[in-house]
């Protein structure tokens, strides 16, 4: 006979038993069952509260999934992120809706201000649009989604839409052309709306023309109008490049428009 079993009964052995069934046994038991293993429970429990908010976000959208889009699904995981404290301070998702459109409008009236002011007003703008986003996320995780709400939310957008057009044209963009960004972008929501209504499920398709796209616009157009300010641009000229960011912005609300217009065609002739 070798030398090996002899090895494996002697005292190491008797180690090693202990390292399975004895105190250091008792150690790795201790690294499953105990502490870190709460901690691996933990990030189980963060990785669900994240599945949670994307199936929510996807339930109120026609099922679309927003993990197939980076921006989208963090948009939403830092949308639920900021809407926990406000839950738990008792505001409710109305109250949340009516202070996007509320700071929209303080994001106009800094706009107008001129100067260095269109700089703040672009923050505000940011600050709105996340309000826009954290609304529905109080309503999912207090369980208080509702219909009304649902008008009230679609409401205070297009409010939302009317004014982030006007940011653009007090930043120097022709009247007219802020009438077409502002029809085209109603005439979207309003085709949507209206499918909706008659069946179709969820918003259709994602068009090049949606709420964000709208702030984005809105941002570029007053971070540009308070660095025209700094840099003492001339106001031919800054009219003449709001009038660039205004014509992108048609471009895209017309793309838009036509995009979903498709898409309603196709899912209404199945619907009959």
């Amino acid at each position: 006979m070798s030398a090996e079993p002899e090895h494996l009964a002697s005292a190491p052995g008797e180690e090693r038993a202990g390292r399975v069934d004895g105190a250091p046994g008792a150690e790795r038991a201790g690294r499953v069952d105990g502490a870190p293993g709460a901690e691996r429970a933990g990030r189980v429990g963060r990785r669900s509260a994240r599945d949670t908010a994307l199936d929510s976000w996807s339930e109120l959208h026609g099922g679309l999934d927003p993990r197939a889009s980076f921006w989208v699904r963090n948009w939403v995981l830092v949308s639920h992120a900021c809407a926990r404290p406000l839950a738990r301070l008792g505001l409710t998702p109305n109250t949340v809706t009516a202070l996007g459109v509320l700071a929209t409008a303080v994001a106009l009236c800094l706009t107008i201000l001129g100067d260095w002011w269109p700089l703040l007003a672009a923050l505000v703008i940011v600050v709105a649009a996340l309000l826009d986003g954290i609304d529905g996320a109080i309503a999912a995780q207090t369980g208080t989604a509702s219909r009304w709400g649902r008008i009230n939310d679609a409401v205070a957008d297009r409010f939302s839409d009317v004014m982030l057009v006007g940011i653009v044209v007090v930043v120097g963009a022709p009247p007219w052309l802020g009438a077409t960004i502002a029809v085209l972008t109603l005439i979207l929501e309003i085709t949507r709306a209206t499918a909706q209504a008659v069946g179709m499920a969820g918003p259709g398709t994602v068009t090049v023309w949606e709420r964000p796209s709208r702030v984005i616009l809105a941002v570029v157009a007053t971070v540009s109008a308070g660095w025209w300010w700094c840099a003492g641009v001339s106001s031919a000229a800054a009219s003449r490049l709001a009038l660039a960011i205004a014509a992108i912005g048609a471009v895209l609300a017309l793309i838009g428009t036509v995009q979903l217009g498709i898409a309603v065609r196709r899912q209404t002739r199945v619907l009959g």
